[in-house]
């Protein structure tokens, strides 16, 4: 409990969530940056490193695996032990994995480090995680939207400045700036991204996690090498089938255990299903187009269809792109809020196919390529600033950052398996040119409709996610009826959620819908009402949480303004309901599910802000003072501090009786009862009187300090005030002491006094020697 005012505080600051907003989303663009930096190098890497070209492929492949283990495996973990946390881990991995490369000059230390680079690959969907647990609702939208941008944003710029170094530069700066930017965005969240206090504990399950690795580098192995190798190699068909037989193994595993690495029964719900269906085609769409556009640019000018470009001239061509993505990033947002993500993805997978059937037919000027490329980025951005919302409406918020890695998963393999099948089509149709084969026009053509199909088809299967159901005023205003026969029994929600049974839930945190629409999953009951306040007005913006029995989180609602809700339960059973909103006491209630909807109308009393100045006894403000509350049983409700002004704030104090302490330096500390009582404010000013400090060191008669000398202190009344013993140093203190006439009486030789006074204010120093008696 004593978190939760603080949190509150904390997500209705908009200056500093703007701040780490964008610290999370700089993050984002310097991990994507990463993965395009090494591009101007793969044609000499064979040349820099001393080894065959088939083998310095693995500088990139290193990096595809280590992305597929470490992407699902630190969003659990970040679930687990906290996101921020996880977070710092994945950025100290970029940064030594580019200290690595910069300090390589040979295969395998630059396979070793391109490997910890890839590691860091779950800081995008962490990143989002964050941004759920700490934005209010408004905000998300737009702040997801930008952190699924950087993607693509450090993509488009990462190019034209690799381009740029590796031309002015030695190829080891590219790693070097890796390194640097890794360094900033280390240091920048540590200082400004909080931790999430939303956890979902439990133990780490390290055989689904083996188990799903090995089924990802089986299946990504097979398609990346399996150009190289050959389709029909026994290789690469042993990998493939490897892949099969580990994913159903694993599947097994994952229904089977009690803490899943992958909970495969929320994944399979018809929301999370078609998303990251749609999120792979996406992927592979997105990828067309960075395998199509720089072949283009950079043929020779002989071909009829080539440019004749420069890897710098490409960059700049393609930069355009990821910053349409990220202008477009609030209109994403807004769209999203308004008819919701689905038809946002729908919309994005629409402009990027038509952009694919606009660069079939234009593609012979630069000016071509750089209208496609911004079409296409355009749609990127609206598809993929949808998908971490779809996924977060149908996910508990406990399990946020691994749903959300799982998409990013989905992503890349995708990309993966656009990289092999645009390599096979190019590699197939080619045309001669003198000795050398070069991409066929038409095999760019094909790869273009390949692309626009990918996006066609992520169009249809999204069209396959649930419709957007609008909460009924109609039926949230009703009245609750008195139950039948036919329908379960409500339990009254009237007393408040024990600490230990609540959902962090805190102002601001979004739901898993916006607040007009929740999500209609296959076989739901539903559960609905109003939420009203004791004042008996509606409580708009209410958060609704259900749990089940065990306590897992099933799914979430936000009220509307009139306080009607409507919340989803997969079916028939026994559930926890659990209402709170800003400056409420939170209600919990036990409903039993039949199949028939349930009317349920929640009353949340109100809660309370405690507000106050701390002034010392001539009025004057005492800025940096710590107040805490604390409760009949003196627990810690909440603490702050005083600002510049003296005033200090705490929200989300509920009805009853409290202690308010405060201390400061300088000062005695007080302490002052407080009853809150309804909704609104509560102020309590509080005066804090000076105190002082008698200090000193007992010392021997050679000026030496004394141990174990033993140093009283009366008042003027004859009265032990306090009673220490020194130590090796000699020293001795006693604070808070107020204004007046005190006496000091060091024993351990022959006993010395001596009187001090002292004003209340200041510090008195005062040493005292002991001597032998002659």
């Amino acid at each position: 409990m004593a978190n939760i005012p603080a949190r509150r505080a904390h997500a209705a600051d908009p200056p500093r969530s703007s701040t780490f907003v964008v610290v999370l989303a700089f993050s984002g663009i310097v991990v994507s940056l990463m993965q395009t930096l090494v591009i101007p190098l793969v044609p000499e890497l064979p040349k820099l490193l001393g080894a065959p070209a088939s083998d310095t492929t693995w500088a990139i492949t290193a990096t595809l695996l280590a992305s597929a283990v470490a992407t699902p495996v630190v969003g659990r973990l970040g679930d687990m032990f906290g996101k921020r946390r996880m977070l710092l881990l994945s950025l100290v991995l970029l940064v030594a994995g580019s200290v690595v490369c910069a300090l390589s000059d040979s295969l395998t230390p630059m396979v070793v480090g391109r490997a910890l680079q890839g590691l860091a690959s779950g800081v995008i969907p962490l990143g989002i995680s964050i941004m759920r647990d700490e934005l209010p609702a408004d905000r998300l939208g737009s702040a997801t939207a930008l952190m699924s941008a950087s993607l693509g944003v450090g993509g488009a710029l990462g190019l034209p400045a690799a381009a740029l170094i590796a031309e002015n530069a030695d190829w080891h700066a590219l790693f070097w700036t890796a390194a640097g930017l890794g360094a900033v965005a280390l240091v920048v969240v540590l200082a400004l991204v909080p931790e999430s206090a939303v956890r979902s504990g439990g133990r780490f399950d390290l055989i689904g996690a083996v188990g799903l690795s090995a089924a990802l580098v089986c299946l990504l192995l097979a398609i990346s090498k399996g150009a190289s190798w050959g389709w029909g190699d026994p290789l690469t068909i042993g990998l493939f089938a490897a892949a099969v037989v580990v994913l159903l193994l694993w599947g097994w595993w994952e229904l089977s255990t009690r803490e899943p690495m992958v909970d495969l029964r929320t994944t399979a719900r018809r929301q999370v299903l078609f998303t990251n269906l749609a999120s792979t085609m996406m992927g592979f769409s997105m990828f067309a187009m960075s395998l199509v556009l720089p072949q283009l640019l950079q043929l020779p000018e002989a071909t009829g269809y080539g440019l004749g470009q420069s890897m710098l001239a490409v960059g700049l061509v393609m930069a355009p792109s990821g910053l349409v993505m990220m202008v477009l990033a609030p209109l994403s947002a807004r769209l999203s809020a308004a008819k919701g993500p689905k038809v946002t993805l729908m919309i994005g997978a629409v402009i990027v196919a038509a952009g694919y059937a606009l660069n079939i037919g234009l593609m012979s000027e630069i000016w071509h390529l750089v209208l496609v490329s911004c079409i296409i980025g355009a749609g990127i951005g609206f598809a993929y600033a949808s998908m971490p919302a779809l996924v977060m409406g149908a996910v508990p918020v406990s399990e946020t950052a691994a749903a959300n890695s799982l998409n990013t998963l989905m992503r890349a393999v995708g990309t993966s398996v656009s990289s092999a099948v645009a390599g096979v089509v190019l590699a197939e149709m080619t045309t001669t040119f003198g000795p050398v084969a070069l991409p066929s026009e038409d095999g760019f053509r094909v790869v273009m409709g390949i692309g626009a199909g990918a996006a066609l088809l992520a169009f249809v299967l999204a069209a396959f996610l649930p419709r957007r159901s609008a909460a009924a005023p109609a039926t949230a205003r009703a009245a609750a009826p008195a139950p039948s026969a036919h329908e379960p029994a409500r339990v009254p929600a009237h007393v408040p959620a024990p600490v230990s049974a609540r959902v962090p839930a805190h102002e601001g945190e979004p739901a898993y819908a916006p607040a007009a629409w929740t999500d209609t999953p296959d076989g739901g009951v539903e559960i609905r009402g109003i939420v009203s306040g004791d004042d008996g007005h509606a409580v708009g913006h209410a958060t609704l949480t259900l749990i089940d029995s065990r306590g897992r989180q099933l799914s979430r609602a936000v009220t509307l303004a009139d306080g009607g809700y409507a919340i989803w339960t997969p079916g028939m059973g026994t559930y926890v309901l659990i209402a709170s909103a800003a400056e409420r006491e939170p209600q919990v209630a036990t409903l039993v599910v039949g199949d028939r909807p349930v009317d349920f109308n929640l009353i949340l009393t109100g809660s309370n802000k405690l507000t106050g100045l701390v002034r010392d006894l001539e009025g004057k403000p005492v800025p940096g003072a710590v107040v805490v509350l604390t409760d009949v049983r003196g627990e810690v409700v909440t603490t702050g501090t005083t600002d510049a002004e003296g005033s200090y704030s705490l929200s989300g104090v509920t009805s009853g009786g409290y202690t308010l302490a405060v201390s400061a330096d300088s000062f005695r500390p007080a302490a002052v009862p407080v009853e809150v009582a309804g909704a609104g404010h509560t102020r309590q000013d509080v005066e804090l009187r000076p105190g002082a400090r008698i200090r000193g060191t007992v010392r021997a008669g050679d000026g030496g300090p004394l141990n174990d000398a033993r140093v009283t202190l009366l008042d003027a009344a004859g009265n032990v005030v306090g009673t220490t013993t020194t130590g090796e140093d000699g020293a001795y203190a006693f604070a808070d002491l107020t204004g007046g006439q005190y006496t000091l009486i060091a024993t351990g030789y022959p006993p010395v006094a001596d009187t001090v006074s002292i004003n209340g204010r200041d510090d008195d120093d005062r040493d005292l020697w002991l001597v032998h008696a002659d």
